[in-house]
C-alpha cells in the first residue's frame, strides 16, 4: 500500500467524521454516500421531512471545498430553470449562455417528484453525459459532479413518480430515517449556539477527489467476484417473483460503487462481503415486484435473500 492510498484513506477518515459531526449516528449512511461519489455515481434519499438531507450533501461539499447548488423542485419549474439559458445581448448582438444551478460540483433537487416529468428529464443528460446541451451546444459540468435527490414517501399529492429509465439513473438509493433516543438527545446540544454545518471546516479539495476517483477506477476486482455480481445482477431477472430485473447498467453500478466501497475501508481490492454490503441500496429502485408476490407479502428485502441464497459465494480470491 503506497503512501498515496494511505493518505486518501485519511483523508476520507477525516471527511467521514465531519460529515458525523452534522449528522450524528448515521455512520452508514455518509459511507454510502461518500462510496457514491467516489465511484462517480448520484444518490436518491428517499425520507420524512426534517431528517438532515440538506445538511448531509451541503456538509460533504463544506468538507472538500466544493459548489453547492439546490433546486427547490415543484411543478412550475422548467427545464431551463435548471439547465440554464441562451440570452440575447443587445450590445453585443449575439446570445450568451447563463449556465443553471446544475454547473456545480454538489446539486440538491429537492423533492424531485415535484418537479414535472419533462423537468425531471432535464436532468437526464446531465447524470449520464456530464454535460448539458442549450439550443444545440454541450456545455460540460464541472468535476466532480453528484446530483443528490430527493422525495418525500409519505406526500404523493402533486407529485409526479420518476420513471424506470431516471431511477436507474441513480447509483444508489437510501434514507437516513429517525435518529435513536440517545442520539437525538445528542443533537439538542450540538445545535444549542449554532448548527456544526457553520462551522465546518475544508479537509481537502476537488481536486484530490477526482485523483482519488481515478484510483478507485483501478482497485482489483478478481474474476470469481465479478462472476458473482454478475450472477446477483442476472439473478434478478429470471426470479420468480420479480417482474423487471437489475439492468446492465445496475451490474456496472454494483461493480463501481464496490470498488469504491473496498477503496474507503483501506482496501485496494473488492471481496464478495462489499457486494452483498451494497446489493440492497444499489439494486432495490431497480427491481419491480409481480403484483401477485406483492399480494402474497413478498418484499424485496426477501427476494434478495432468495438470490443470497441460490449464489454461490466465491471463497478463494485473488487480491
Amino acid at each position: 500500500m503506497d503512501a498515496r492510498f494511505s493518505e486518501d484513506v485519511r483523508l476520507l477518515e477525516a471527511i467521514q467524521a465531519n460529515l458525523s459531526s452534522c449528522i450524528l449516528g448515521k455512520d452508514q449512511e455518509i459511507g454510502l454516500l461518500l462510496t457514491a461519489l467516489l465511484a462517480g455515481g448520484h444518490v436518491l434519499l428517499e425520507d420524512v421531512p426534517g431528517t438532515g438531507k440538506t445538511v448531509l450533501i451541503k456538509a460533504l461539499a463544506k468538507s472538500i471545498s466544493g459548489q453547492f447548488r439546490r433546486i427547490q423542485c415543484n411543478p412550475d419549474l422548467l427545464p431551463t430553470d435548471i439547465t440554464g439559458v441562451s440570452i440575447f445581448h443587445p450590445k453585443n448582438e449575439e446570445f450568451m449562455f447563463r449556465p443553471g444551478p446544475v454547473q456545480t460540483n454538489f446539486l440538491l433537487a429537492d423533492e424531485i417528484n415535484r418537479a414535472t416529468t419533462k423537468t425531471q428529464s432535464a436532468l437526464l443528460e446531465a447524470m449520464e453525459e456530464r454535460h448539458v446541451t442549450v439550443d444545440g451546444e454541450a456545455h460540460p459540468l464541472p468535476t466532480p459532479f453528484l446530483l443528490m435527490a430527493t422525495q418525500n414517501p409519505i406526500d404523493f399529492e402533486g407529485t409526479y413518480v420518476l420513471p424506470e429509465a431516471q431511477l436507474d439513473r441513480f447509483m444508489m438509493k437510501f434514507g437516513l430515517g429517525y435518529p435513536d433516543h440517545d442520539t437525538e438527545k445528542r443533537m439538542l446540544f450540538s445545535q444549542a449556539s449554532a448548527h456544526p454545518v457553520e462551522q465546518l471546516e475544508p479537509v481537502t479539495d476537488v481536486e484530490r477527489i477526482q485523483s482519488m476517483q481515478a484510483r478507485v477506477r483501478d482497485v482489483h476486482v478478481d474474476d470469481a467476484v465479478a462472476d458473482y455480481v454478475v450472477s446477483l445482477t442476472r439473478k434478478t431477472r429470471d426470479h420468480a417473483s420479480v417482474f423487471l430485473g437489475a439492468s446492465p447498467r445496475a451490474t456496472l453500478s454494483l461493480m463501481q460503487a464496490a470498488k469504491a466501497y473496498a477503496y474507503i475501508q483501506g482496501r485496494d481490492y473488492v471481496i464478495p462481503d462489499d457486494i452483498k454490503t451494497l446489493v440492497p441500496f444499489v439494486l432495490s429502485h431497480r427491481i419491480i415486484l409481480h403484483s401477485e408476490a406483492r399480494i402474497e407479502g413478498k418484499t424485496i428485502e426477501s427476494v434478495f435473500e432468495s438470490i443470497f441464497s441460490q449464489v454461490r459465494v466465491p471463497v478463494r480470491i485473488e487480491k
